[in-house]
Formats: structure tokens, C-alpha cells, sequence
């Protein structure tokens, strides 16, 4: 009898864990990990192009955002696309930043 129920518990916490791992994102993390992706895509297309640091930043700073965190989270990672020394084509950079950034939300689950 308590290799069965044990046999049972150990299904039923396993398919309660793959069940927990196959979740979908939400919208909002969907649209957070691609609303970044597009700013590391912009900010690689400014730094192949020439433009400066500080005019990547200008560039940034002058956008309006519709939220108040967006404004801040845009500023590092144009920060970080710049201390990359990275030349890859701005499309790659922003399919990888999307990759990169379900994969790290999924994780968090």
C-alpha cells in the first residue's frame, strides 16, 4: 500500500512540475523582453553608424516612453550595447536580447 501511494505522489509532483514549466509568458513579459530587444537593435544601428555615446544617449533621452521605468531601462541597456565590443548587424543583436530575455524569464518560473 505505501508503494503505491508513494508511486502516486511521486506522479503527481512530477506532472505538477511540468505543468509549472510549460507555462506561456504573460503579454507583459512578451512585451518587455521585445520593447527591449527593439532598444538594443536602435542602439547597435547608432553605435555601427558612428554616432557617440552621448548622442546615443541624446537619441534615447529625446524619445517619449509610456512608462516611467522605461526611460531608465532604455539608458543601460544603450549603456551596454555600447560597452559591447560586438559588431553584429542590429537585427542579430535584437533576436538575440529576445532570445536571451524569454529564456530569463522563463527561468524565473
Amino acid at each position: 500500500m505505501r508503494i503505491v501511494l508513494y508511486t502516486l505522489a511521486t506522479l503527481v509532483l512530477a506532472s505538477a512540475a511540468l505543468t509549472a514549466q510549460a507555462r506561456n509568458l504573460k503579454d507583459n513579459e512578451r512585451f518587455v523582453c521585445q520593447w527591449g530587444s527593439g532598444i538594443a537593435g536602435n542602439a547597435q544601428a547608432y553605435k555601427l553608424s558612428g554616432i557617440s555615446r552621448y548622442g546615443a544617449r541624446q537619441k534615447v533621452q529625446s524619445r517619449r516612453f509610456e512608462k516611467q521605468w522605461m526611460r531608465r531601462m532604455a539608458l543601460g541597456i544603450t549603456e551596454q550595447t555600447y560597452d559591447s565590443a560586438t559588431r553584429m548587424q542590429p537585427n542579430r543583436v535584437k533576436q538575440i536580447y529576445f532570445d536571451d530575455c524569454i529564456r530569463h524569464e522563463m527561468a524565473r518560473r
